[in-house]
Order: structure tokens, then sequence, then C-alpha cells
């Protein structure tokens, strides 16, 4: 894997969500992104035709090649966070895939829109970026964002999902001036495979309320990690 992909998937996994799950914790990855190739038309190779990705992480996608995954595990309040990469680089246009799995009372904890919102600003801060465009979005019922990020190191086109305790993140980056033909076939490709149900949030108390609803939006130290298969919900 390239230097340039590796910073992507430091990017991906450490940008887009865990800032919400650590409570401010700060990570070691780097804070600038290499720059995009100036390609000219006449240098870009035909594309790698794409190929469903089928992955444990319980989800298939199409990309381009067969890339290994990264995995490793985070410490956080309240337990730890399961993480899982793939990149690819496709004529300058980089792919990427990830997942990470949360306690989950941490994600009974808070709203899904609170882990959009804490991977978006990380994100936007780290490419020196501006928003181009918002938008909520589902995928089989649960709840996600799609996000397109303008910087001088290229435009990001992002799709996060919070499934269960498990957050998927699809993004690209590429040249706006060449642009991509599959950004939009990969974006569009995710499919899920026995999703769990989705987790509840436990309404926090109020200042007038006396008697909290639930434990108070604090995650317990001793929750389990959650599994790749829960659930029995079909596909479409």
């Amino acid at each position: 894997m390239s230097p340039l992909s590796r910073l992507f998937v430091a990017l991906v996994t450490l940008s887009l969500g865990l800032a919400c799950a650590t409570s401010g914790s700060s990570s070691n990855a780097s804070s600038s992104v290499e720059d995009v190739p100036s390609e000219t038309s006449s240098d870009v190779k035909p594309p790698t035709p794409l190929q469903k990705l089928t992955a444990p992480e319980g989800f298939s996608v199409l990309f381009p090649g067969t890339p290994e995954a990264q995995r490793s595990k985070v410490p956080v309040p309240g337990g730890e966070v399961l993480t899982a990469a793939w990149s690819a680089d496709e004529n300058g246009v980089l792919f990427s895939v990830s997942t990470l799995d949360y306690p989950e009372s941490v994600v009974a904890s808070r709203p899904a829109s609170d882990f959009f919102a804490g991977g978006k600003a990380q994100l936007v801060s780290k490419l020196s970026g501006t928003i181009k465009s918002e938008e909520n979005i589902t995928l089989q019922g649960y709840p996600g964002q799609a996000l397109t990020i303008s910087s001088d190191s290229g435009e990001v086109r992002a799709r996060s999902f919070l499934v269960g305790p498990r957050l998927y993140t699809l993004l690209t980056r590429y040249n706006p001036s060449i642009g991509s033909p599959q950004v939009d076939e990969f974006l569009g490709s995710l499919e899920l495979i026995n999703p769990p149900p989705a987790i509840t949030p436990v309404p926090r108390s109020t200042p007038d309320s006396g008697t909290p609803a639930g434990d108070g939006g604090t995650p317990s130290s001793d929750a389990g990690t959650p599994g790749t298969d829960g659930g029995t919900r079909p596909q479409k």
C-alpha cells in the first residue's frame, strides 16, 4: 500500500467517527493530505473494472481490485473500537471503505447525527477544506449522511451509515478537473449483509425532569464488543 493510501486509510478510520467515541482524545494521524496528481487526460489509463468485494464485517461493495483489509483496535471510554479499512488508488483516484465497531453503550448514548457531525468536522479540518454539499440519506432503513468537501488537495465525497453499533464509511478523493466515472457507482454500491437491529439512543435527562429517563448517556465500561453477523434483517 502506498504512503498516500496509508494516509488516506488513517484519515478515514481516525477522522470519520472516532471523535464521537474518544471524547476529545487526540490521534496521531497526519494533519495534511498529499496533493492529488494533476494528470492530463492523455496520462489517464483505462479504469480497472469494479468488482464485488465481500467482507466479514457484513457488507459488499463494488471496488477496484481486491485490496487487503487493514484491521486494528482503538481503546475508547466504555470499551474499544474495532476498525477495518480497504483502500485502492486507481489512476490518482482514491477509493476507501472503512468500518468502526463501537461498544453498544456508546452508540446508545447519543444520536446517529453526533457520529456524522464529529467525523465531518475533523475531516474538514484535516483537509483544510470547505463543505460543498451535505445530505441526510438512508441505506436499507439505516441513517446516513452524504458529504462533498472541496480542498486544495482534491475533492472528497463520502457516505457514512450507522448500522447498529457499526459505522460504515465509503470515501473517495479525486481531482475535480479530471473527475472519475467510477465514483458514483462505487458510492452507490454498498449492500448490508444480515445487518443487526438499529440501536435506539437512551433518552438523556433534562434539567427539570428530576429522574433521568435512562443512564444519562454514560457508556458502561464493560460493554461487549459487537459481533459481525448479529440480527436477521433481510438485505432489502
